[in-house]
């Protein structure tokens, strides 16, 4: 008998759900793309009505109905969404108000009590495990931020000062339940909204980049990991839980007790790229079309012809300012009329590596490691000049997996070991992670890279300023 894992992987952008086999091979996928973020105010990003719900129903349907093979064979169900956003349920589970994204401000401060409508404060997963299963449970994996989780323990803080500085009354928490552990059974009602079968386990994973990692394969501190989401960040495994690092944070791991290290990130990282793709406009994707190929594609072929360094072009990627310095924008930096539509991609792409190196080197120098590899993962990283621009950067290889959906893959792989398919997670991930392409680093650009990076780590110390004289005129708009 087969056995399959259901991996749910809901990210800012959208759900994605992907049915395994044992030794990680696809059999079946769905996908959704999420709405529009609704900005109703300066700072404040919801998820509109139920599309978080609805979109993972939609991609699970989609993928149960392109799965050729017996739903019987299904064992279980692993669920991964985004984490940092906070939601807000009546007494029955369903919405008393918007999810709130990870990027409304409201999140980084205490909750505000003042609804009677709102019987539970939770996380996106834990409203997702709610409607999967009808139990008021969540992961304990995705509790960072305003959630007063002892960070030790993996529990509740037992101190009611902390309590009291998060805003949430003890009774309106979700039961925490540890990565690995059965949240419930899929419900009859979410079976009709999914394709889902009724009474299969559904697992507890973690937050969406920690399960990234896993399904990723990272498996050694020598090792870093550059998720290339709307979120960038680059992550490295860890044993202890630092609470006072700088230039890098302390996050849950997939598996119970052990912490990810994860430096400081770009905010609308790969957002960015989506940007300028969608602003070229139809032009560029009918000359896209016309070769037959993406935009994504016809954008990269052409930067590829582009020297490193898109002749004097540089990219800051504020197009989210950091809550610290609301002033800071995005920008270009070095135009001369040489430069087209290609140099601005190649710059996007040369500035997330930059920003990323420099963040991934500051952290292995305060955790005392060495990196020998950088895994990329992503969309992004099916571009062959992205892979090259992280291997040049880095000044190490860049490797990509196999398949480009490392939540999907990582909470399937806490399904195969929660039901005793593999005995731990280093058999799993060396079963179920196939790695894809390695690049090597090219000497001559290793040196030009460092040469630019240094250049591109100062540029904030003079457009800071700028900034912040041009929001005290013009005003900042979120």
């Amino acid at each position: 008998m087969t056995s399959y894992f259901l991996g749910i992987d809901n990210g800012s952008q959208s759900a994605k759900v992907t049915i395994f086999d044992r030794t990680g091979a696809v059999h079946a996928t769905g996908h959704r793309a999420l709405r529009p973020n609704a900005t109703p105010a300066p700072g404040r990003v919801e998820h509109p009505d139920d599309d978080l719900w609805e979109a993972i129903s939609f991609a699970c349907r989609e993928a149960m109905e392109n799965f050729t093979g017996d739903p019987a064979e299904i064992r279980g169900v692993g669920l991964c969404t985004i984490r940092f956003c906070r939601a807000m349920l009546r007494a029955d589970g369903t919405l008393a108000q918007p999810v709130l994204s990870w990027m409304d401000e409201r999140v980084s401060r205490a909750y505000e009590d003042t609804d009677p409508d709102v019987a539970y404060v939770t996380t996106s997963s834990g409203y997702i495990s709610h409607r999967m299963t009808g139990v008021f449970a969540d992961t304990a994996a995705n509790y960072q931020g305003m959630w007063p989780i002892d960070t030790d323990t993996w529990e509740w803080s037992t101190d009611e000062a902390v309590i009291d500085a998060c805003g949430i009354p003890r009774g309106k928490l979700f039961t925490l339940v540890m990565p690995g552990d059965t949240l419930g059974l899929v419900s009859a009602e979410a079976s009709a909204a999914t394709g889902i079968p009724a009474g299969l386990p559904v697992i507890a994973t973690a937050n969406d980049k920690a399960v990234e990692a896993l399904g990723c394969g990272l498996r050694s501190p020598r090792e870093v990991l550059v998720s290339l989401g709307t979120y960038i960040a680059s992550m490295t495994l860890g044993h202890q839980n630092i609470t006072d690092a700088e230039g890098f944070w302390t996050n849950f791991a997939s598996e119970p007790h052990e912490y990810l290290y994860e430096s400081d990130g770009i905010r609308r990282g790969m957002w960015t790229v989506s940007w300028y793709r969608d602003l070229l406009g139809e032009e560029t994707a009918e000359f896209a079309r016309a070769s037959g190929r993406s935009v994504e594609e016809f954008l990269g072929d052409g930067a590829a012809t582009v020297p490193p360094g898109a002749d004097g072009l540089v990219a800051i990627l504020d197009w989210l300012a950091p809550t610290d310095k609301t002033y800071r924008r995005g920008a270009f930096l070095g135009f001369d009329g040489r430069q087209g539509r290609f140099h601005l991609y190649r710059a996007i792409l040369e500035a997330i590596a930059l920003e990323m190196g420099q963040n991934a080197g500051r952290m292995a120098d305060r955790v005392g490691t060495e990196f020998e590899r950088v895994l990329v993962s992503g969309g992004g990283s099916s571009s062959d000049l992205m892979m090259q621009i992280f291997a040049d950067v880095f000044g190490i290889p860049a490797t990509r997996t196999r398949v480009n959906n490392g939540a999907g893959l990582g909470a399937a792989i806490c399904v195969a070991v929660a039901l005793g398919e593999y005995p731990d997670f280093d058999t799993a991930v060396a079963a179920m992670v196939q790695p894809g392409d390695t690049f090597e680093p090219d000497p001559e650009r290793v040196g030009f890279y460092a040469r630019l990076g240094a250049y591109h780590a100062r540029l904030r110390e003079f457009t800071d300023p700028m900034f912040e004289v041009g929001a005290s005129i013009m005003g900042t708009t979120d």
